[in-house]
């Protein structure tokens, strides 16, 4: 292996390993935790080595996001693995993508709420998000009906997220979240077809 090979592979380790702490003490403590100061006591590495990197927290907070769109695409790519369709489908994802949310509350809040400087639903869109988009539309788009999969998903996924995120504020009771749930499948399985 080459002295730049090398140096590479450890940019790419330390790379990983900002990220990871950033989700880490995310997880642990909330974004406002998540400091290049703190992240550079964390990693052992100097400021001016993650400012190397990256040129504030913003690109990590986006560096996590682009991470996280990844595994909820696998998260929802399983959840349909056996080719459920119809109101099948529209369970399988919207539970694997609640499921993820919950678990994940940090990383969900990089990925949806917090500034990343990501460009959504644009040429320049990072293929993670564009993946987890084009797997609701792989999904989604026979139940679409006349309506465009792309706008049917677009809505489906504003519903997700409004369910999720209006919950874990508490501004609506998690007792009935399964129930609100399941009023979302139904009223998106079946008028899905009818436009």
């Amino acid at each position: 292996m080459s002295l730049q090979e090398r140096k590479e592979r450890e940019r790419v380790r330390r790379h990983q390993l900002i990220v990871a702490a950033a989700r880490e003490l995310a997880e642990a403590h909330g974004w406002d935790a998540v400091t290049t100061r703190r992240l550079s006591e964390r990693i052992e590495y100097s400021q001016p080595v993650l400012y190397s990197h990256f040129r504030g927290k913003r690109e990590i907070v986006g560096a996590v996001a682009q991470e996280g769109f990844a595994e909820l695409t696998a998260t929802m790519r399983e959840a349909v693995a056996n080719g459920p369709r119809g109101r099948a489908a529209v369970a399988a994802l919207a539970g694997a993508y609640v499921d993820f949310a919950e678990r994940n509350p940090a990383l969900y809040d990089a990925m949806f709420l917090l500034d990343t400087g990501l460009p959504f639903a644009d040429e320049a869109t990072p293929a993670p998000l564009r993946e987890a988009f084009e797997t609701l539309v792989d999904t989604l788009g026979d139940i679409a009906g006349p309506t465009d999969p792309a706008l049917f998903v677009e809505i489906f996924w504003s519903a997700l997220h409004g369910l999720v995120s209006l919950t874990r504020s508490g501004r609506l009771p998690r007792q009935e979240a399964s129930r609100r749930l399941d009023v979302l499948v139904d009223r998106f399985a079946e008028r899905g077809g009818d436009g």
